[in-house]
């Protein structure tokens, strides 16, 4: 389940995450679990993947921090 960071309220799929107390849009970014940087997704084949271009390797989804970034 995610929640809005502002109000932790549960926050709906519209093509984005919406939270409707807020009115606010978000987007949720992963991030490496050893050098923090963002990882880029990578879809093939109904599959999603998680490469890291600093440490130059795929990660595991379960291993990786998402976070939820208000969108501006």
């Amino acid at each position: 389940m995610n929640r809005c960071p502002d109000c932790n309220l549960e926050l709906i799929w519209q093509g984005q995450y919406h939270c409707q107390q807020c009115e606010s849009d978000f987007d949720k970014v992963g991030y490496c679990p050893y050098c923090e940087a963002q990882l880029e997704k990578i879809q093939a084949c109904g599959a999603s993947n998680y490469f890291c271009n600093q440490c130059n390797e795929l990660k595991s989804k379960s291993r990786a921090k998402f976070v939820l970034i208000k969108r501006a």
